[in-house]
């Protein structure tokens, strides 16, 4: 008997040892958790953009009496950090000096004032292109129109 006793007796420490080690092997892989619903907010910026500076490339001289009109083109400075989209670009006559007292906006005529762009301009000096307006000399009919001469006629241009 003493040899049951002994052999149960190691049985049921070996099955003790056994149960602690699947125990403990377990405990160490088992995890529990919680599942949770949440919710945040955050943001983002846009940039913003500066004015370009449209710039004339033609050199218009010798507007008179009688002489074809002179076509105007240019070029665009963009000093943004990337492309800008101009649709067009409107030229229209702005401050008459050096010439006489009755020299005014209506002795100069522009032909096609607002030019089609339709074109992304990109980032730079002298970028870009755009054409296709005139000016020229109103040859106002029986008028004497001495006090245009040597006029400097200022140009306004603008873009959107």
């Amino acid at each position: 008997m003493r040899t049951t006793n002994s052999s149960g007796r190691k049985r049921r420490i070996l099955a003790a040892g056994i149960v602690t080690a699947i125990l403990m092997g377990g405990a160490g892989a088992a995890y529990a958790y919680w599942t949770n619903t949440g919710s945040g907010t955050g943001s983002a910026t846009t940039g913003t953009n500066v004015p370009i500076t449209i710039n004339q490339s033609t050199v218009v001289t010798a507007l008179a009496p009688g002489l074809a009109a002179q076509t105007l083109s240019g070029t665009f400075t963009n000093t943004n950090s990337g492309p800008v989209y101009v649709a067009s670009v409107t030229v229209s006559i702005g401050t008459i000096t050096g010439g006489g007292p009755t020299c005014e906006a209506t002795d100069y005529v522009i032909t096609n004032g607002t030019m089609t762009v339709n074109a992304q301009v990109p980032a730079g000096t002298g970028v870009g292109s755009w054409t296709g307006a005139t000016i020229a000399f109103n040859n106002k009919a029986g008028e004497n129109q001495n006090d245009c001469k040597n006029a400097v006629v200022g140009l306004v241009y603008s873009s959107n």
